[in-house]
This record gives C-alpha cells, sequence and structure tokens, in this order.
C-alpha cells in the first residue's frame, strides 16, 4: 500500500505531465477567448441592428394605427348612412361619396 500516492501527495506521473499540457491549455484558453470575443462583438452588432429595427416597427405602428383609425372612420360613416354591407357595398371613389354627401345633405 505504500506505492499508492496519498491525497496529499500529488503523483509523480501527474507532474511530469503537467509542465507539458500548460502551454496547450493556455493555447486553448486563447483560442477560446478570441471565440468569445468574436462572439461579444457579433451580439452587440445584432442588438444595435435589432434597436434600429425596433424603432423602425414603432414607426410602422403608428402608420398602421393611422391606417386603422381612418378605416375604421371611414367605415363608421358607411354604417351610420346605411348604405354600404360590408367593403363591397360602396362603390365610386372617395370625392365621389363626399360630393354625393354635400348634394344630400341640401
Amino acid at each position: 500500500m505504500s506505492n499508492l500516492p496519498r491525497a496529499g501527495q500529488p503523483s509523480t506521473s501527474r507532474l511530469s505531465t503537467l509542465p507539458s499540457q500548460k502551454p496547450r491549455q493556455l493555447s486553448h484558453l486563447h483560442a477560446q477567448l478570441a471565440q468569445l470575443t468574436a462572439n461579444v462583438s457579433d451580439l452587440e452588432n445584432l442588438l444595435r441592428m435589432t434597436a434600429v429595427q425596433a424603432e423602425s416597427m414603432r414607426g410602422l405602428g403608428g402608420y398602421m394605427g393611422g391606417m386603422f383609425m381612418a378605416a375604421s372612420k371611414v367605415l363608421g360613416e358607411e354604417t351610420v348612412r346605411g348604405g354600404g354591407s360590408g367593403a363591397g357595398g360602396a362603390s365610386g371613389s372617395m370625392e365621389e361619396r363626399s360630393g354625393q354627401e354635400g348634394t344630400q345633405g341640401a
């Protein structure tokens, strides 16, 4: 039992391979650090692009809100007039309809 290494004493085979493994481990860590740096740089660029796209989506949301409000106003006027049964019920352009409303109100 005296040949087995004790818990407090490192084995001689481990000591002989440790100095030769250290440069390999350091180069591996260096490669991993380079990969991590590249990934963080990519993430930073993607976050920057995402921020620009989020601002654009906000603008598109404003446009869509305006379109929905305009559609609601137009469809609401048609419902109040009782003319249209859905989107296909009204014919003619907006100018024609506004001109017809002016003559109907007089």
